[in-house]
């Protein structure tokens, strides 16, 4: 059970078979913890986690990659975890700058991103604008931005699915009391809420649990998370907002990996299926036994098709299903 005191930011830096670092891109601190050759010529995946979230979401293919000879990176994203908590920049183009900034820090001229729903609209948006710093990239329930407003907008089952979560989330204090009460709580029911009934059974899913409660408490973290929500619904009647929807346009013309647990009962398939001419090299694939995290419910399935996309192996045909 976590602590009634606030936890200290460095209380994520968990002891494992990586290196936690500080690197410092784009004006700010980003923690990161690290495994693998760290070498210029070893290839570089970063690894994004999503809302709510934070590095840990990544430690099974963070080690697995690492095991296949990739220099592997999850980072704790702007506002969350032992990274940095400014009042600013939780809008898409500051934060693809941030991992811009993050790959060149860390002495690559490109890397593979690998993202989770928020963090895969980070890859998305990275790979737009700065598509020179982007080879590939793989994403775990996000569909591309443009498909996801396309689907809330038009499919009455994606919007009752995301919409309110999403318009709660506009509120003032309100959420970030929902996330942290009763010393985490209200990440707790998130995780069990999004995931499928088999993993919610097991010890590692209290674990994961354990940890998200704890992470999301330290000061400044909900609300630096909900700052990306807000930010995607105020934009959405400003001059930046559809500005950054309009580049968002622009096709994703490198190798996509696009996963979705079959369960998933938060991102819906005919939304993952949307937009194919966005990315027209994307491969979608359907990860059994799992619901929105699937990276953590299976977490080998999911980097089998990570490693795949590194290889190079089978280079999809458009819009093709797994």
């Amino acid at each position: 059970m976590a602590s009634n005191f606030p936890p200290d930011p460095s209380s994520v830096r968990f002891a494992g078979s990586w290196t936690h670092r500080d690197v410092h891109a784009n004006g700010i601190r980003l923690h990161v913890a690290s495994a693998g050759p760290d070498r210029a010529e070893a290839p570089l995946v970063v690894l994004l986690h999503g809302f709510a979230d934070f590095w840990w979401s990544w430690r099974h293919q963070l080690t697995a990659l690492a095991e296949l000879g990739y220099h592997a990176v999850a980072v704790d994203l702007r506002g969350y975890g032992d990274s940095d908590k400014p009042p600013r920049g939780y809008d898409g183009w500051t934060l693809a700058g941030d991992i811009a900034g993050l790959i060149r820090a860390l002495g690559h001229t490109s890397a593979t991103l690998v993202g989770h729903a928020d963090g895969g609209l980070v890859c998305w948006a990275t790979a737009v604008l700065h598509p020179r710093l982007v080879r590939a990239i793989a994403v775990v329930s996000s569909p591309h931005p443009a498909a996801l407003k396309s689907s809330v907008l038009r499919d009455n089952a994606q919007r009752r699915a995301w919409l309110p979560d999403f318009l709660r989330a506009q509120l003032p204090r309100y959420p970030e009391h929902r996330l942290t009460r009763d010393s985490g709580a209200g990440v707790a029911d998130l995780l069990a809420g999004r995931s499928s009934d088999s993993w919610s059974a097991t010890a590692e899913f209290a674990d994961s649990a354990d940890r998200m409660r704890s992470a999301i408490r330290i000061p400044g973290a909900a609300h630096c998370g909900l700052e990306y929500q807000r930010w995607a619904f105020r934009s959405q009647w400003r001059a930046d907002g559809r500005r950054f929807i309009a580049v968002m346009r622009k096709p994703v013309d490198i190798p996509v990996v696009s996963m979705r647990g079959e369960f998933d009962r938060y991102i819906l398939p005919a939304t993952v299926h949307r937009g194919p001419q966005l990315s027209p090299h994307r491969r979608i694939v359907t990860i059994r036994d799992a619901a929105h995290f699937a990276h953590q419910e299976n977490p080998d399935a999911v980097t089998a098709e990570i490693a795949k996309l590194l290889s190079g192996a089978g280079r999809p045909r458009p819009d093709r299903p797994a």
